[in-house]
Parts: structure tokens; C-alpha cells; sequence
């Protein structure tokens, strides 16, 4: 046998399950649904038929460049599927169970991790530069934010899926699988909003609609929308806020008119960019909080004198996915959705499958709508 043919023989032993998903193959450029051959399961992996997977800026983020990404790769973190294949190691898990898939899988072992703080995981995101997968001729591919979910199936480790119960809709837990856990977490672990605060919102995307919802839930008093999009307003209202304030040059004036002339208790940046992040710095009051969830690019700098910093004494600090052991949560999250104060399904504001996975990006960057869930697996059928 040659090398050649040796070659082939053992990538066809490695890499045999066929499925399809859109592929992003250069920056910048649309993604095309193709078939690609994922890795086979090994003893500790998972194999899921993705059957609700949501459109987030972070996808948008590495589908432009913004964020690093190895490529050709598959994105999509944000998802619900159903299990079809588990390793030899995998004991606790049954085919045809339904699960979350996680995008930060903590190893329980680094630093962060054994000091309280796992969705700091040293190695938690590791796996989107490691191939999961390979083209049709044969290239490596590589799973965007670890899990690859714009695609019919994936392969995971065990560490990466939550089951989930009968009575959580397969949609609500999708985007339990990202927006509505970094949102709701960043009020109630990164921020800690207190009852009766105010608090201030920039960027109504999925996160932001979820941050809106968590200061409800929180018992804050004053919670104030921002957004550049004004036909989110009536949304925004719904799901918690107690005021809209479009996002252009009175901006300042209409926070500071609902908040006594201070500025907000506890402020959240959404967006990621260093304009929103200074407008929500100046919206915070003096000794005030403010957290920044959306994720920036790393060449766009944000300055602050040192005059400011000592005068204001605020606080100012990043939030990953929420501060949550997702594992550990996830729980609470599945009551809050069962008694209906988190609304889940208002978040949705499109439905696609694998080939709308294009348009659905191109909604986000204009700032449209809020969440569209493809159904890859349902599409083919």
C-alpha cells in the first residue's frame, strides 16, 4: 500500500461522518454549505445533530475579521441538539437525549478554573484551533468558538454539552447556549445589579435584550434602553426595560433627565466598540459600575485620563460569558424560562436554515432584529 493510499485509508477511519454546514473559507467572504467529514468519536466525545443554532456578533465578529479565527472553519456556538453517537467514556449520556453545547468548556484544572472563576478557562476555548473536520479535498477545518454549529452535526467533548430537561423548548435553549446566559449573567455575576438601582443598557442585540431581562430580575427600578435601531424600542420595553432613549446626540441628556442628573448605577456595553464603551463610561454616575459584554477588536483603543479615573471612581470591567460555570447555572436558568420570567422566545425575531446563514449576519450588521435560529438538521430532512 503507499503512502498515499495509507494516508487516505486513515483519514477515512478519522474523519467518517459526513454532514453539511456552512463553511467560511476567507474573511470577509460569504459562507457556502458544503460537506465536509467530521472527526470520528472518541472515547470522551459527543456527536450532536444540531437542531436549533442562533446567529450571534460574535459569529459576525469572526466571520469579518474582527476576531482571530484559523480557516476554513465552521462558526456557530449558540445551540440545542440532539445526541446521536457517545464515546465508550461517555456514561452519563443517552442517544436521542437533547443537550446545550457550550462554547467555553472548562478544564477544571488551571488556575482560573480552581480559583472560582471557569469561564476563564485557560483552556476552554482551545478546541477552535484544533481541526474537528476535514473539505472535500481534504483540508483541515476548524470549529469557530469550539463548537461549529452552523452545520447539520458536530463532534464535542462531554465537558461542552448540558442535557436538557423534557420541558425546556429546543429554541429556548439554544440561546440559553450563549446570549441569554452572558446577558443575564452579567447583571447577576459580573455586575451584581442590587434591587432598586438603575441601570443603563447600550446595544439590543440578543445579549443586550438578555441584560435588560437580568435587571429585571435583579429588582432594578430604572432600566434604561440605548439603541441606534429606534424600531427596538417596543421590544426593549417588553422584556424589561422602563425607558427607551435612542442612541444620537441627546443621549447623555435624556440618561442623565432619568436618573436625577447622575447617570445610571450600573451601566453595560453590548456593542463592543470604543465609542459605546466611553458613552456608557460617561453615563455611569460617580461611583457607579460599568461592564463591557460586547467584544471589541483589539486595535480599537479606548483612552481615559488619569484625572478622570481618580475623580469619578468608577468601576469598569469586562465580562466573559457572563461570569458563569454554565454547568453550574444552568439550572436557575431552566426555572426562570419555566415560570416565564425570562422570555426567551421574544428574542427571536427570524427563522432560517443553513443557506440564510448569510443574510442572518448581514441583519446583525446593520443592526436589525435580534435573534434568527437556523435549523440545519430540520433542512435536508
Amino acid at each position: 500500500m503507499s503512502a498515499r493510499t495509507q494516508t487516505e485509508a486513515f483519514e477515512s477511519a478519522r474523519f467518517r461522518h459526513e454532514t453539511r454546514a456552512a463553511v467560511l473559507r476567507a474573511v470577509g467572504e460569504p459562507m457556502a454549505v458544503e460537506t465536509i467529514r467530521l472527526k470520528a468519536v472518541e472515547a470522551g466525545d459527543v456527536r450532536v445533530r444540531i437542531e436549533q443554532t442562533g446567529v450571534c456578533h460574535s459569529d459576525l465578529s469572526l466571520a469579518n475579521g474582527k476576531l482571530a479565527q484559523p480557516l476554513p472553519a465552521v462558526l456557530g456556538h449558540e445551540a440545542c441538539g440532539t445526541v446521536v453517537e457517545t464515546g465508550d467514556e461517555v456514561t452519563d449520556l443517552t442517544v436521542g437525549q437533547r443537550v446545550i453545547l457550550l462554547w467555553i468548556t472548562p478544564c477544571r484544572d488551571c488556575f482560573p478554573c480552581t480559583h472560582g472563576q471557569p469561564h476563564l478557562c485557560e483552556n476552554g476555548s482551545s478546541r477552535s484551533a484544533e481541526p474537528y473536520a476535514l473539505t472535500s479535498e481534504g483540508e483541515p477545518v476548524y470549529p469557530g468558538l469550539t463548537v461549529g454549529s452552523f452545520a447539520e452535526q458536530t463532534v464535542v467533548p462531554r465537558g461542552a454539552v448540558i442535557p436538557v430537561p423534557d420541558d425546556i423548548d429546543t429554541a429556548d435553549a439554544a440561546l440559553l447556549g450563549c446570549a441569554v446566559t452572558t446577558g443575564v449573567g452579567a447583571v447577576t455575576h459580573t455586575a451584581q445589579v442590587t434591587p432598586g438601582s438603575s441601570v443603563l443598557v447600550i446595544g439590543l442585540g440578543g445579549v443586550g435584550q438578555s441584560v435588560l431581562q437580568g435587571a429585571r430580575l435583579a429588582g432594578a427600578s430604572t432600566i434604561i434602553a440605548v439603541d441606534r435601531n429606534t424600531d427596538k424600542a417596543e421590544q426593549a420595553i417588553t422584556v424589561g426595560a422602563t425607558h427607551f432613549v435612542a442612541a444620537d446626540g441627546d443621549t447623555k441628556r435624556a440618561v442623565r433627565a432619568l436618573t436625577e442628573g447622575r447617570g445610571a448605577d450600573f451601566t453595560f456595553d453590548c456593542v463592543g466598540s470604543s465609542r459605546t464603551i466611553r458613552d456608557m463610561w460617561s453615563l455611569t454616575r460617580r461611583g457607579g459600575a460599568a461592564t463591557v459584554v460586547g467584544i471589541g477588536g483589539k486595535d480599537d483603543m479606548v483612552s481615559f485620563s488619569a484625572l478622570e479615573l481618580f475623580h469619578f471612581a468608577r468601576t469598569l470591567r469586562g465580562c466573559v460569558a457572563g461570569s458563569v460555570d454554565a454547568a453550574a447555572v444552568m439550572p436557575q436558568f431552566f426555572d426562570w424560562a419555566r415560570s416565564g420570567k425570562l422570555d426567551l422566545r421574544s428574542l427571536v425575531t427570524g427563522h432560517g436554515g443553513l443557506s440564510d446563514v448569510n443574510h442572518a449576519l448581514d441583519e446583525l450588521a446593520a443592526g436589525r432584529g435580534v435573534r434568527t435560529l437556523l435549523a440545519p438538521a430540520q433542512e435536508s430532512r
